[in-house]
């Protein structure tokens, strides 16, 4: 499974605004929205905070991968999004949050999203590719980063 299949280049946003936990899942969800029809936003939003409160998904090193399920999707959903200021996510290490990789499955399925968060914390582990990411200045930028990456790791 490569992160470029289920990852629209319409769902990255670089530059996000938001610099607190809660509205950052909210403007991950509306980039969501740019990508598929979700219909209500709010049960999506719900799922990510009611997964956060087992636990915070920022795992550290800067990286945050909220993920959650929904039976508004029908197929597993990614959105990347990256802030230039850092967001207090709690994560893991108690640094700030500049690396968000957000996934949303359909409630029904587990092998997907579990391979999913396996291929991003794989991608994520290599410390000079987040500094890529986080200096990409455009979607397209980022996504070729990422396919690249990809096919040299195959």
């Amino acid at each position: 499974m490569k992160i470029t299949e289920f990852l629209d280049m319409k769902g990255i946003k670089i530059g996000l605004e938001s610099t607190e936990k809660q509205d950052v899942l909210k403007e991950l969800v509306d980039v969501l929205g740019d990508v598929q029809d979700l219909g209500d936003k709010k049960s999506i939003l719900k799922a990510l905070v009611d997964r956060e409160s087992l636990g915070s998904t920022g795992i550290g090193q800067g990286i945050a991968i909220p993920h959650g399920k929904t039976d508004k999707v029908k197929e597993l959903v990614a959105v990347l999004g990256i802030s230039q200021k850092g967001v207090n996510f709690e994560a893991l290490d108690g640094e700030l949050v500049y690396i968000f990789f957000l996934l949303v499955a359909p409630k029904e399925t587990a092998g997907p999203h579990l391979k999913a968060l396996a291929q991003i914390s794989r991608l994520l582990r290599d410390t000079y590719f987040c500094e890529l990411l986080r200096r990409c200045k455009t979607s397209d930028e980022l996504f070729e980063l990422i396919r690249r990456e990809e096919d040299r790791k195959r």
